[in-house]
């Protein structure tokens, strides 16, 4: 059984990579790519995914705008934010706002690697919020 991936980030690039990273992880596909919150919901509601990771500063709803909406639809579906601004969730209750885990993408993939590990196995999560 391979855990179904929904990327949200408006930037193509950065999708790409958070895809290369996912495919090449044994037990991993994606199943769909948003570019802004909107997407997102529609396309979390109809793909049901097991796993979404979603930036912060997309367009029409940011995602910690969408993140609650997201855990709303699919309560026990882990949200990891993969984003830029981590820094700026400092000394927040992101879990508050639905989210499991944020890991700053300068920290890289091996941090989303233990992130998404951690998620899946209930472990602490050490983050940028912590």
């Amino acid at each position: 059984m391979s855990i179904r991936v929904l990327i949200v980030d408006h930037h193509e690039q950065i999708r790409g990579l958070v895809r290369a990273f996912f495919l090449s992880e044994f037990g991993f596909q994606i199943c769909g790519e948003a570019v802004d919150g909107y997407e997102a919901i529609m396309k979390a509601q109809l793909l049901k995914p097991d796993l979404i990771v979603l930036e912060v500063a997309i367009p029409r709803l940011n995602g910690v705008e969408a993140a609650p909406k997201l855990k709303k639809l699919l309560p026990k579906t882990p949200i990891i934010l993969f984003t830029l601004h981590a820094s700026l969730l400092r000394g927040c209750d992101t879990r508050e706002i639905g989210v499991d885990a944020v890991v700053a993408k300068q920290d890289g993939m091996p941090a989303l690697a233990d992130s998404v590990k951690a998620v899946f196995t209930r472990s602490p999560v050490t983050s940028a919020t912590k």
